[in-house]
This record gives C-alpha cells, sequence and structure tokens, in this order.
C-alpha cells in the first residue's frame, strides 16, 4: 500500500476531524490567495485602465499634479509639434476644473468636476448615448455629461443647462453659459458617486473665461510601433520646458507611494496567515499522531521503516492542505468580489479600479506557499514518528 493511500484511510477514519480541519485550512488559504490578489491587484488593474484609455504618455508644464500647477501655453502649436514626432498617433490637450449646473429641478446648484478636450480620433471618454462632439475646430454650445450627472440634472442629449465654470488655480468664477448636452459618456476614472462635464477648449475658454490655447495636461497617443521610452525622449528634446511621462512611469510612481500601503498591508497578512496555517496543520497532526502512536509502533515493529512512517505523516499533511487550498480558490475568489465592493466604495477610487485581480502568476505562488506550508506544519510530527521507541509504545499501550 502506498505511503498516499495509507495516510487517506487514516484520514478518513476520523471524518469529523478531518472536515474540520479541511474547513480551517481551506478558510486560511482562501484569506492568503485573497492576500496574493491584492499585492499586486491595484497595479495591474491601474495599468490596464491606463491602457483602456488609449494614452501612453502625458505631457504638464511641471510635476504638479495638472490642475494645481501653471499650464501648458500655446496648446495647439505643442500639440502639432508633438503629433509630428515618430510614434506618435495624436496629442490631446485638456483643461480641467470646476463647475456649478442649475437646473428648473433643482432649486440649488449642483457641484461638479468639469474638463475640455479637443481630440479627432481618440478621446478621453466613451460614448455610450447621443452624439459626440462636433469635430469642427470650434464648437459651441455643447457638452457631455456622465450618467451620473445626467440622471441627477434629468437630462438627455438634446437638452439644455446652464453651466458657471471654474478653470485653473486662481479663476475666478464666470457668467453662466447655456450649453446643450450633446451625449451621455462614461470617463475612464470617474468613481462611483462623481458627477462629470465635458467640452471643447473653446467651451473651457467661453466658460471659464481663459485662453482656448491653454491645457493643464497633454495626453498622447502613440502608433502601434511607437515606443513610449523613446517618444517621451523626443518630446523633452522638443520642449525642455516640459515634463513627459509614461504609463509605466505613472503606475511605478504610484506603486511606490499610494499603493505601497496595500503592499504592505498584503505582505504582513500573508505572513500573519502562513504561520496560522502551519500552526493549525502540526495541531491537527501532532494530536492525530498522538492518537495513533501504538499502531504507529505496531507498523514498525511489522517492518515500516523510519522513512515510512514519516512519509505516511508528509502525506496526510499534503492531502489536508491540499484538499482545503483547492476549495480556497473559489472560496478566495467569492471573498475577493465582496472586500473589492467595500474597498472601491472609499471616495475618490475610480469605478473601473480593483483591488483583487486574478492572474494565473498568483495561483503558481499560492500552490508553492501551500507546499512550503506542508512541509513545515509535518516537521514536527514526522520527528515523533521517525524517534518513536517500538517497544516502550507496545509495552504502555498493553498496559493500558
Amino acid at each position: 500500500m502506498s505511503a498516499l493511500t495509507f495516510a487517506w484511510r487514516s484520514l478518513i477514519r476520523q471524518p469529523a476531524r478531518a472536515v474540520l480541519g479541511i474547513v480551517g485550512v481551506a478558510a486560511v488559504c482562501a484569506l492568503l490567495f485573497d492576500m496574493l490578489l491584492l499585492s499586486r491587484g491595484l497595479v495591474l488593474s491601474m495599468e490596464d485602465l491606463l491602457e483602456q484609455a488609449g494614452f501612453a504618455i502625458r505631457v504638464t508644464a511641471t510635476q504638479a499634479l495638472p490642475g494645481s500647477g501653471p499650464r501648458i501655453r500655446g496648446a495647439g502649436q505643442v500639440a502639432s509639434a508633438i503629433a509630428t514626432l515618430h510614434g506618435v498617433a495624436e496629442a490631446v490637450p485638456l483643461v480641467f476644473g470646476d463647475a456649478e449646473v442649475t437646473s428648473p429641478a433643482r432649486t440649488r446648484p449642483l457641484s461638479i468636476s468639469f474638463f475640455a478636450a479637443n481630440a479627432s480620433t481618440l478621446r478621453p471618454w466613451t460614448l455610450v448615448e447621443g452624439r459626440d462632439l462636433a469635430e469642427d475646430a470650434a464648437p459651441t454650445g455643447q457638452i457631455l455629461l456622465n450618467r451620473r450627472l445626467a440622471d441627477n440634472l434629468r437630462r438627455r442629449p438634446g437638452d439644455k443647462l446652464t453651466l458657471r465654470a471654474s478653470c485653473g488655480t486662481g479663476s475666478s468664477a464666470m457668467p453662466p453659459v447655456v450649453l446643450e448636452v450633446a451625449g451621455i459618456v462614461t470617463f475612464p476614472f470617474d468613481d462611483p458617486t462623481q458627477m462629470t462635464a465635458a467640452s471643447t477648449l473653446h467651451e473651457a475658454a467661453r466658460a471659464c473665461g481663459g485662453d482656448a490655447d491653454e491645457a493643464d495636461l497633454m495626453l498622447v497617443a502613440l502608433t502601434p510601433r511607437g515606443d513610449p521610452d523613446g517618444v517621451r525622449g523626443a518630446i523633452r528634446r522638443l520642449r525642455p520646458d516640459l515634463y513627459a511621462i509614461t504609463n509605466d512611469e505613472v503606475v511605478a510612481r504610484l506603486q511606490q507611494a499610494e499603493f505601497s500601503y496595500f503592499r504592505q498591508i498584503s505582505t504582513v497578512l500573508t505572513a500573519v496567515t502562513l504561520s496560522f496555517g502551519v500552526l493549525l496543520i502540526t495541531v491537527l497532526l501532532t494530536v492525530s499522531v498522538n492518537q495513533r502512536l501504538g499502531e504507529i509502533a505496531a507498523l514498525r515493529a511489522l517492518g515500516f521503516s523510519q522513512r515510512r512512517v514519516a512519509a505516511d505523516v508528509l502525506c496526510e499533511a499534503a492531502l489536508i492542505i491540499g484538499i482545503g487550498g483547492a476549495l480556497a480558490l473559489p472560496i478566495g475568489m467569492a471573498l475577493a468580489r465582496g472586500l473589492d465592493r467595500i474597498l472601491k466604495a472609499m471616495p475618490g477610487v475610480p469605478a473601473d479600479l480593483h483591488f483583487f485581480v486574478f492572474q494565473p502568476r498568483v495561483v503558481a505562488v499560492h500552490a508553492a506557499l501551500l507546499v512550503a506550508t506542508t512541509i513545515l506544519a509535518a516537521v514536527y510530527p514526522m520527528w515523533i514518528v521517525a524517534r518513536l521507541p517500538i517497544a516502550a509504545t507496545l509495552r504502555r499501550e498493553v498496559v493500558s
């Protein structure tokens, strides 16, 4: 009889203990699996979010956040110059600001986020209803709303709204302007509660009273063969006064700053979970071995070697952790979805950003950690059966 078969029969002889052990291991392994998903979940999700936006490079006047520092002057000329660089498909200038909108259905103005962009092909939003902004150089009187804002104002494409905007640092609110709702869109970095509107640079200048040829941020889209690092270097040589950063650099900066907290939490909880798992399996195996000392001594007397009885204990640990670890995967995925919903409820978190992201690599790491846990947990029980005094144990069993 193989060691694995013998361990299985030993395990199922006490089904209650076996079930409780497997359930406990499944719970521990599910938490371990979630911590592994969390360790790089935000990074992978942010990378995916930036790629979906379609822009590989961001250009600002300084390293300050867009909207909090000086603007890019001559935005149209800068965008045209960047668009001529090798590997660049399009450069889109953006302006950020705040606004208030009024509606006959509301007694008080509603504060919203407002930004403007001129784009010909790629746009920093996705149209879901109505029509996009007009493509001519200076369209007038058009605006796009996200779904939450449109529902709150009870506005649909073709309706009018009154907007009073303030764009840029130190700018003052201008007289209100009346705009037509062109369409309903989704913005990739909106959180579930955010109300956002967008228009063209021309409309932003009319609403904010600024210069239509200024921008807070320049989004650069590349051709399929465009190299982000090469284009970034070309932009810096073209305009040394501007600051260009690739998506990879954005993610790396976030990983070192904003995302580092979740990585540290994941590391700490992973270590705690592994320690608890080792202790749990060690206790289960030690109890099982102590209850079967007479049986093990009899097997040794019948010719079982130290290596064989130690292998039986190791196989029993492998069965408990293997079954519990397999059950942990669906449990962990279900738990991750629930935890993800809770964490995404924090203010400022984009609706499409996820804290727990599945990747095949996590399953491999999870399996490797379970193998290490199996070995560590079985060390002490294996030492007990290997050092078991056969004669003394059998005599004690007979006397008792």
